[in-house]
């Protein structure tokens, strides 16, 4: 069996003792996997992730990583093996420099002199960002801002990633640029949370899914299972995406109702033409 990288065992969470964020969820992400985590917005999908990574902890329930409880773990030592992204890169920026950004966190976890600044210029290389070194990071655009967080979450190398809608506000080829990357970091062996509502991303990208509603865990699965059942989609207020759904409404004429991406769909289609053409 793969290593299980987090598990979350019956955690429940409210904020303020009102708003009930979370109910009983159970689930385990394997290493090394590419997990998707869906639902509509309140659903629960942050304050998860932030149980994961020690921002939070649970009120009922135990996280364990790597099958480590962290439930008495400061955040900086969870931080070693769980990086967290932020929705709003707003949140994350605090330093008068790009450079300096980056080196916070590599300072943090207490990398050496020689090993700490030989990975801030690879990574301000490898972000494209040598040029943006010296300047502010709060005044650069949005893309970019996105762009000094990622790299300052690639720096660290921490082996568990948990990103929260990292691709909102980027443009195509920024936003394929970091899933590039951290494909590249999942085929080392890197585990990835990922919170998102684009479900085309899901299909193309994610290995499972989990499916949060109103604090809930719905479904956990593989990709193809899940974006197969429209009727739990629906419950949680989420859409496959349009190729998916046109490949169920072609059930009735043979489609299996499964296709995650377009060349899915074609191969599928060809093949059924084939077959009724007796080809």
């Amino acid at each position: 069996m793969a290593e299980c990288a987090i598990e979350l065992e019956k955690c429940s969470y409210t904020y303020d003792g009102q708003v009930r964020a979370l109910r009983n969820v159970s689930c385990t992400i394997e290493a090394g996997s590419w997990v998707a985590l869906v639902g509509q917005n309140g659903s629960g999908k942050s304050t998860l992730a932030k149980l994961c990574n020690g921002l939070l902890r649970p009120q009922e329930g135990r996280v364990r990583i790597n099958g480590a409880d962290i439930r008495d773990r400061p955040v900086g030592s969870v931080a070693r093996e769980v990086g967290y992204l932020f929705q709003n890169p707003d949140h994350q920026i605090f330093a008068p420099t790009v450079r300096e950004e980056i080196a916070f966190g590599l300072r943090n976890l207490g990398f050496p002199g020689e090993e700490r600044e030989q990975r801030l210029r690879s990574t301000l290389e490898a972000f494209d960002l040598t040029a943006y070194a010296d300047r502010p990071p709060a005044v650069l655009g949005f893309g970019l801002r996105r762009q000094v967080t990622v790299a300052s979450l690639f720096a660290c190398g921490s082996p568990i990633l948990i990103l929260d809608e990292a691709t909102q506000g980027l443009d195509w080829q920024r936003s394929q640029g970091l899933l590039d990357r951290l494909q590249e970091r999942q085929d080392v062996g890197h585990t990835i949370l990922f919170i998102t509502h684009d479900m085309r991303l899901v299909a193309e990208r994610a290995n499972r899914v989990m499916v949060l509603h109103q604090g809930e865990l719905l479904a956990e699965g593989p990709v193809r299972k899940i974006l197969s059942r429209p009727h739990l989609l629906a419950r949680a207020s989420v859409s496959p995406p349009p190729v998916t759904h046109l490949s169920q409404l072609l059930r009735p004429w043979g489609m299996k109702g499964d296709s995650l991406t377009v060349e899915d769909f074609y191969l599928e289609y060809v093949a059924l033409l084939a077959e009724r053409e007796g080809v």
